[in-house]
């Protein structure tokens, strides 16, 4: 095996490369490139026969017991789908980076990554797609230069970055190149579907440094990113703290105000205005929760939604509001306004209950409402990842006659597609196409383009966001003929409603 080696006295020089000088015994491990076999070189000093110093070594071949022992520890270290290492290696990793970044005072950053609604995926397509989804994830992460040895995986759908200081200056490309992994679609079970992440951001040592102290701040962050609206990145700072606090403090409070029959909670109601008509008449409402804690105050929507939706009792909410607003609009026909409608929101989870159907019926018969004056508003998000299921879905609940509106359209993937695939009968345009449309003429030109379509296909669009005179009389001009927004009325409780506007 070494015959080469001997023969050059190369063997000699690895031995003495080996060992310390002052060394009288002991073992070298040596690695036979050409070869691929592992070896232990075990030597000891010793005064030979005829009285000179010689080492004596003995040399046994263990490439067994280490492909054997590198096998255990990749088990130990690894993530069994994924490949990437694991959360015990993670934080083995950091804390060796962590001081070896103080000892050469310089910096590195940890991201934190969750997936966004990854629980569609699963429940949509089947557990074996989602795996698929996460391995991909973790090839595309190992392939992105200077983390390629620094990507973990958590458990579930949680990831971590660890960029070391030698590639800190880099940062800025290193959370660029994981952003764009996810801004293309994945293509699963013949079809491409979009699966977002939210990252939350720390610096090592400025923010911590401690594993436990900076895992836990970078989660924070993740979190606030998820409250922010998901897809984005979040950077922990001082007032992340205050908002870990206030997320703890919200968690407890809105269980509890689960367990107490929804009597923190309020459905308001913001009137849907049809401008073509004399005297801008109202149509009905959109119903919109709120949730008035009898410790915390008044909780905004888009405080406790996404907290609700990532602790999984947003299902029980949604179907607390469907219930509350046809009882409404039942009230408003009864007393003459039987052309009154009502829209309630439905999340993606919940339109992805396997009972949904059954619920929406159950909530038509309890209350005895019109089921053509019932709106379900659906947003894109299901449509993106599984078009056949939405279709599936919502042409159940056709049949029950309720009436279909896309909500938030224009801020998602392949618009003008849905559209055409999506049993609708409204179309809600999104509020961020009103906010400038004075001056921004894309937004006109979008709105315009949108108007003809829904004409032509047989759909009404509903503007949302109207918040100035000169809004309104561009959409006027635009002949948009339905319209949400502040410069009508702020969302009110029922009793304001119906003040205002039952006859």
């Amino acid at each position: 095996i070494f015959g080469n080696e001997i023969r050059s006295q190369a063997f000699d020089e690895r031995i003495r490369k080996g060992k310390k000088s002052n060394e009288y015994s002991g073992y070298i491990e040596i690695y036979h490139e050409e070869k691929d076999r592992w070896f232990d070189m075990h030597f000891t000093n010793i005064v030979w026969v005829d009285g000179r110093k010689v080492s004596l070594c003995s040399v046994y071949d263990v490439t067994d017991r280490k492909i054997y022992q590198q096998k255990i520890e990749q088990q130990a270290n690894n993530d069994y789908l994924t490949g990437l290492y694991n959360r015990m290696k993670c934080e083995t990793d950091l804390s060796v980076i962590i001081k070896k970044t103080i000892n050469n005072e310089s910096h590195g950053k940890l991201l934190y990554l969750d997936l966004d609604d990854f629980k569609h995926i699963n429940d949509g397509l089947g557990h074996q797609y989602g795996d698929e989804l996460l391995k991909s994830i973790g090839h595309s992460l190992q392939r992105i230069k200077g983390i390629e040895k620094t990507c973990y995986r958590m458990g579930g759908d949680e990831f971590i970055v660890i960029i070391t200081d030698k590639c800190y200056l880099e940062s800025e490309r290193i959370v660029q190149d994981i952003c764009s992994i996810f801004g293309k679609p994945w293509f699963l079970k013949g079809s491409d579907y979009y699966c977002t992440m939210s990252m939350g951001v720390v610096n090592f040592p400025e923010d911590g440094k401690s594993v436990h102290d900076l895992i836990t701040k970078a989660d924070i962050a993740m979190y606030e990113a998820k409250r922010k609206g998901k897809n984005g990145i979040s950077f922990y700072n001082e007032r992340s703290n205050d908002v870990s606090n206030r997320r703890l403090d919200m968690e407890k409070n809105l269980r509890d105000a689960m367990t107490n029959g929804f009597k923190e909670f309020e459905v308001y109601y913001q009137p849907i205005i049809d401008i073509r008509k004399d005297g801008q008449a109202c149509t009905g409402a959109e119903a919109l929760i709120r949730w008035h804690s009898s410790k915390l105050g008044f909780i905004s929507p888009a405080e406790f939604i996404p907290l609700a939706e990532y602790l999984g009792i947003i299902n029980a909410i949604g179907n607390y509001v469907l219930l509350e607003a046809c009882k409404s609009c039942k009230k408003w026909n009864d007393l003459g306004s039987t052309y009154y409608k009502v829209n309630v929101n439905l999340s993606v989870v919940q339109l992805l209950q396997p009972d949904i159907v059954d619920i929406v019926e159950d909530a038509l018969l309890q209350t005895g409402i019109n089921p053509k004056n019932l709106t379900l508003e659906v947003t894109e998000s299901l449509a993106i990842n599984d078009m056949r299921r939405m279709k599936e879905i919502l042409r159940k609940i056709k049949k029950l006659g309720v009436r279909i509106a896309l909500d938030d359209f224009g801020t998602g993937y392949s618009s003008l597609n849905h559209i055409k695939e999506i049993p609708l009968d409204v179309i809600k345009v999104d509020q961020s196409f009103i906010t400038d449309i004075e001056e921004d003429l894309y937004a006109r030109a979008f709105i315009k383009m949108i108007v003809e379509l829904a004409s032509t296909i047989g759909v009404k669009i509903c503007v949302e966001g109207v918040e100035t005179e000169q809004q309104y009389k561009i959409l006027e001009d635009m002949k948009v003929r339905l319209v949400q927004g502040y410069f009508f009325d702020k969302p009110m409780t029922i009793k304001n409603f119906e003040g205002k506007y039952l006859n």
